[in-house]
């Protein structure tokens, strides 16, 4: 069987190499791809749909994937929630935000989806919910992002009894960097927490796989959460192609009739 294809989202950002200076360049760290592919997936870089992007397009983008990868990055702008942004917001990304919304919305039970830090956001945002827009407001710590490219580590442990738990145990350490949470998250379940009460995971109870993680998995060295994935994404490609077979084998059956 071929390898499930893996869309990753990414960043159109300034980039500089070589002689060239602040080109628009489509951008995505190279561990979130070289993960899909040790996994056993076939990656494919999602540049964003821009600023309005249409339905039919995203539609069109996630008919060809197998599963989605959500990316981290800058903070989702606060007015895709209805509120007033803090003085700490970071700079908003409007194409990445309406992109990864509208296929977050689409891909929900409908192909393997894992979410990371921002991804996690986009994905409650995506279904109604609230972020809480600087933890340290309300935690009274700087842990879960120490400061400019710098991770925390944090301990989180996952609900017993949750896909996350089958996938990586009930205890764990994790490299964080984030200032924003998910405050509300509708049709989603906690999947796990940080001692602090930071919301660690959510995850859909509906679906084989459709987990976000506040930590960033990528990068370190514990490759299960991208297995997991793969096996989802691969299942589903399997259970696709049996399903197109027998769409095929029945539409030639009366073909067959006819010639006898």
């Amino acid at each position: 069987m071929s390898r499930p294809v893996i869309g990753v989202t990414s960043y159109c950002e300034p980039a500089s190499w070589g002689q060239w200076t602040s080109v628009s360049a489509v951008l995505v760290p190279s561990r979130y791809t070289d993960f899909v592919a040790s996994a056993g997936g076939l990656p494919v870089v999602l540049p964003p749909l821009g600023d309005e992007p249409d339905p039919a397009a995203a539609e069109e983008v996630l008919s060809r994937l197998d599963g989605l990868v959500l990316i981290g990055g800058a903070d989702v702008e606060s007015r895709r929630y209805g509120e007033e942004p803090h003085l700490l917001a970071q700079s908003p990304r409007v194409d990445r935000d309406a992109s990864e919304i509208l296929l977050a919305t689409l891909a929900r039970d409908t192909i393997p989806v894992l979410g990371v830090c921002r991804g996690m956001q986009v994905m409650a945002v995506a279904a109604g919910g609230v972020l809480e827009q600087h933890l340290p407001d309300r935690i009274g710590h700087l842990e879960h992002s120490p400061g400019p490219a710098k991770y925390g580590v944090r301990v989180v442990e996952p609900r017993a009894g949750s896909r996350l738990a089958e996938i990586l145990g009930d205890r764990l350490e994790v490299n964080c960097h984030h200032h924003q949470g998910v405050a509300t998250y509708p049709t989603y379940e906690v999947a796990a927490w940080s001692s602090d009460g930071v919301i660690e995971a959510i995850e859909s109870p509906e679906s084989a796989f459709h987990i976000g993680v506040q930590w960033h998995p990528e990068t370190g060295t514990d490759g299960r959460l991208f297995e997991a994935l793969i096996a989802a994404a691969g299942g589903q490609r399997a259970s696709r192609g049996t399903a197109a077979a027998q769409r095929s084998d029945g539409a030639k059956a009366p073909r067959g009739k006819a010639e006898r």
